[in-house]
Formats: C-alpha cells, sequence, structure tokens
C-alpha cells in the first residue's frame, strides 16, 4: 500500500524518533531480583519455611530502606524540610544504599527537577501522564535524561555535606556491602544464611523498590486534591499506608518543604513521626511547617474553584446570582479567616510575654475564643454552601 502524498510529505518532514538506548543494568537489576521473588521465595517457603526471626529481620530491612528514602533523600535533602545531625545522615546514606536507588545527590537532583516541571513530558523525569507504567518503572529502563546525568547544578548545597559526596564516591560499594551483607549477617545469627538472602536480601529490595514507585505512579494518578490542581499529585490514605505516609501527595506538592506530608493527627505518616521524635531527642533541628493559615486559604481556594466550575456546567436559571453568591461567601470567610489567624497569632504571642499582665490577656483569651466561634460558624456556612455543588 502507497503513502499518499500528504503522508510522504510528513513522512519526510517528520522523521522517526526512535526509543532511546535501554539501560541494561537497570533492566537487569530489576528482572532478576524479581524473579528471584517471585520463584524463589515461594519455592524456598513451600520446602523449607521462613522463620519468625527472618520475617522481622525482613521487616526491619524494609522499614530501614523506605525511611531512608521518605526521611532521608526526600524530605531532608530534597526539600532541605528539617536538618539532621551527621549519625542520622550517616545511617541514611546507609539505607539509601540498602535500598538500591541511586545515591542521594542523583535522586535529590532528579526529584528537585520533578518538583520543578511537574507532569511536564520532556522535563520532568517521572512525568504521570506519560502513563502507569512510565512513571513506575519505564523512565529508569531507559536513557530519557541522558543529557543531564552528570549535572548536579541543582544540588550545588548538597555538595557541601559530605557524608552525601562519600555516599555519592562509594555507591557502589555501599549498595554491595549492605545488600549482600546485612542478609549474611541476619542469615549468620539467625542460622539461615539461603532464607535471610532470599526475604531480607531479594524480596526486601523488590518490595521497597516498588512501594517508593507508587510515590511517583500511583499517588500522581489516585486520589483527592484538597488543596491543589495544578498538577496531578494527589491525595490517598491507601498510598500512605503502603509508602510510609508519601501518599499525602497533593500536600506536598502544594508545601513541599513541610516536614509533613499528613497533617491531621489520624492520618498515617510514619516518616513525619520519626522526623518529630529526633527533633524530641535532639537528633533533629529546624522543622519547617507551612503557617496553617496558608493551608486553610489553599483549602477555601480548592473549594471555590471547584464549586465555580460545577455551577457552571449546570443549567441554571439564576448562574450569575449562584456565582456571585458563592464569591460573596468566599470572600466574607477569607476576610473572617485573616482577622482570626491574625488575633489567633497574638494570643499565642501574648501567652508567651510575662510582661503582659494577666488582665490583659484574660481580655484578649475572650476576644480570641469569640472570634474562633465565629470563625467556625463562618466554616459550617461555608461548607454547607460548597456541597450543594459537591
Amino acid at each position: 500500500m502507497s503513502l499518499s502524498p500528504d503522508q510522504q510529505s510528513k513522512s519526510k518532514s517528520e522523521p522517526n524518533q526512535e526509543k532511546p538506548p535501554i539501560i541494561w543494568l537497570n533492566l537487569l537489576v530489576f528482572l532478576i531480583t524479581f524473579l528471584v521473588a517471585a520463584i524463589g521465595v515461594p519455592m524456598y517457603a513451600y520446602f523449607e519455611g521462613f522463620s519468625l526471626g527472618i520475617i522481622v529481620a525482613a521487616i526491619i530491612a524494609l522499614c530501614f530502606c523506605e525511611l531512608s528514602i521518605t526521611a532521608g533523600y526526600h524530605r531532608l535533602w530534597s526539600h532541605k524540610a528539617y536538618e539532621a545531625n551527621a549519625v542520622v545522615r550517616f545511617f541514611f546514606a546507609l539505607g539509601g544504599a540498602f535500598a538500591v536507588q541511586n545515591s542521594a545527590l542523583h535522586w535529590c537532583s532528579d526529584h528537585r527537577v520533578h518538583h520543578r516541571f511537574v507532569d511536564e513530558n520532556d522535563k520532568d523525569p517521572y512525568s504521570a501522564k506519560r502513563g502507569f507504567w512510565y512513571s513506575h518503572i519505564g523512565w529508569m529502563l531507559r536513557e530519557y535524561q541522558a543529557h543531564r546525568y552528570d549535572n548536579y547544578e541543582n544540588v550545588k548545597d548538597m555538595k557541601k555535606d559530605k557524608i552525601v559526596m562519600w555516599q555519592h564516591k562509594y555507591y557502589l560499594t555501599l549498595v554491595l556491602l549492605t545488600n549482600f551483607g546485612i542478609p549474611l549477617i541476619a542469615g549468620f545469627f539467625l542460622k539461615d544464611i539461603w532464607g535471610s538472602l532470599l526475604l531480607v536480601g531479594f524480596l526486601r529490595l523488590v518490595v521497597s523498590h516498588h512501594l517508593t514507585f507508587c510515590i511517583n505512579s500511583l499517588a500522581h494518578m489516585w486520589g483527592k486534591q484538597p488543596y491543589s490542581d495544578k498538577n496531578t499529585a494527589k491525595d490517598n490514605p491507601l498510598v500512605a499506608f503502603l509508602t510510609f505516609g508519601e501518599g499525602y501527595h497533593n500536600f506536598h506538592h502544594a508545601f513541599q518543604y513541610d516536614y509533613r506530608n499528613a497533617i491531621k493527627w489520624w492520618q498515617f505518616d510514619p516518616t513525619k513521626w520519626l522526623i518529630k521524635l529526633m527533633n524530641w531527642v535532639g537528633l533533629a533541628k529546624n522543622l519547617k511547617r507551612i503557617p496553617e493559615e496558608k493551608i486553610a486559604k489553599a483549602i477555601a481556594a480548592q473549594q471555590f474553584n471547584k464549586a465555580k466550575s460545577k455551577v457552571m456546567k449546570l443549567s441554571l436559571p439564576n448562574k450569575d446570582e449562584a456565582l456571585a453568591a458563592i464569591q460573596h461567601e468566599y470572600d466574607l470567610m477569607l476576610n473572617k479567616m485573616t482577622e482570626y489567624y491574625g488575633l489567633k497569632k497574638q494570643w499565642i504571642e501574648a501567652k508567651k510575654d510575662q510582661l503582659i499582665e494577666n488582665v490583659e490577656k484574660s481580655q484578649l483569651h475572650l476576644k480570641y475564643k469569640e472570634l474562633k466561634q465565629s470563625w467556625e460558624q463562618q466554616q459550617k456556612h461555608w461548607q454547607s454552601m460548597v456541597l450543594q455543588y459537591a
């Protein structure tokens, strides 16, 4: 079948774009570890069985890997959401090598590019808009980003960290020492070398890989967007459970410098809990938190935009009036919100100031309580209006 003149001219002006070369080392690591875990682990479990000690060791090793990535690579180094002492950074560097997700320097460089160009197919290293397979693992199987592999201009701050640079220099050595050494040591003490190699070694690595990869894929595809819809990042409690708190990804992309991904007490974020614990015992400091008012305004703005969008799609005879009512209520709420958080800040500062007399504090506290009640009523009124268009 011959091409039409239009097709011929198009094929000449737009030559076929070949796929980038395969990164054979990555492909083999992912393939071999998966096959050993998928075939070797069930066979060993059937014929020999795994002791409780080996299972516990594998769970501990998995937690070590994941928290080194989430608390170390991600929130400490990529976003500088807090500071940690040398001992903590050393263990995170070891855990990062144990997780086999590249050096901290390289991983964080990729991640900062992701945040800067999120969802831009040609620039975001693991853009979710290119599909689940690509964002989950495909981006690591071909030389899609070869032009910037050695460009660490966006992590100059990390180059000043001696532990980061030590890990980067000896990364391959550390990978081999941790991924064979730790399972062998565990197996020696638990009297099951082969069982430990399979469970603490291979299965732990495969599970660790795909849990982290879910952050790049599922956390951008599945869930809600209570804080922002400017990109594909989503909040999802199930993904958060699987990824040590990273599944509250909409919040993270909206407020990437906060050491928390989950801000409600009941939300599952063990990474946040670990960082807070380290702060209590003096191992971490300068934990960054986005102001409560800024978060509240982001939520309100998102609700406002969704409500307006829903009204625009409805066939209402009084659509302009409905839009005006939503705008009016939104403006009232923002004014009340600014007033409330301003007074709340004054009250918190007054409680700490010993020079302010108790009578003045009592008056300020009473005013704060009254305004808080008014603010809560305003919120309920706003929520009831928003729910009409949910």
